[in-house]
């Protein structure tokens, strides 16, 4: 299986020509770099970079030609990407499979349905249980997230969360608040108004003859 791996690297803190010195540096240590995989039927796995290695100078907004790689043009490739969910990007499923025979009824590419029944099968496996593949068949056994970055490379997702928290508590509107003023007041009566009044002597008597009868008695 062959997995195309994009990397964005930066220099920080120099003050030389970093962006061809890096690229050799790049070209250099993928020629030598190698991660032990697991052993498989008694024969032994290493992953690396193979011959297909294609490295950019990444330069700044500043440049205007169409061949050059800007930092806008990466960043519009990896949103492009970071927008995508696996079913869309490869033609996979979006959900996860109880039984491999349901992967017959899916209308699906031919290389992804391979991928899958490659990690269904190998979920199978006691020495690979820890990687739940059979779990992940529908995401081609990958568990992880789409993209990662180290800490010191320019600063963390939480980071970026709080600051947009602070800019939108300083630049969200002041709510409007209303105060309602009373500048003059007027007398207007006392006792009931005549349709209260009215009510009063349907269901009891008139109110000024009540207190007529208390005071009397």
């Amino acid at each position: 299986m062959v997995t195309i791996f994009h990397i964005v690297l930066r220099l920080t803190h120099w003050r030389g020509p970093s962006g061809e010195l890096l690229a050799n540096a790049v070209q250099t240590a993928a020629a030598s770099a190698h991660v032990e995989g697991p052993e498989i039927d008694g024969r032994a796995c290493s992953f690396g970079f193979g011959k297909q290695l294609d490295v950019k100078v990444i330069r700044s907004a500043a440049f205007q030609d169409r061949s050059t790689i800007t930092e806008g043009k990466v960043a519009g490739y990896v949103a492009k990407y970071a927008t995508k969910g696996a079913e869309s990007a490869t033609g996979t499923l979006d959900r996860r499979l109880k039984l491999i025979a349901e992967l017959s009824q899916e209308t699906i590419p031919d290389h992804a349905a391979r991928m899958i029944r490659t990690a269904w099968a190998l979920g199978a496996r006691r020495d690979l249980e820890h990687l739940k593949l059979r779990a992940l068949a529908h995401m081609l056994g990958f568990r992880g997230h789409f993209s990662t970055k180290t800490r010191t490379y320019s600063t963390t997702l939480g980071a970026l969360r709080d600051a947009r928290a602070v800019w939108h508590r300083r630049h969200a509107p002041a709510p409007e608040a209303t105060t309602l003023v009373l500048a003059h007041w007027a007398f207007d009566g006392i006792g009931l108004t005549p349709d209260l009044e009215r009510l009063a002597v349907l269901i009891g008597g008139s109110p000024a003859r009540e207190q007529a009868v208390t005071a009397d008695a």
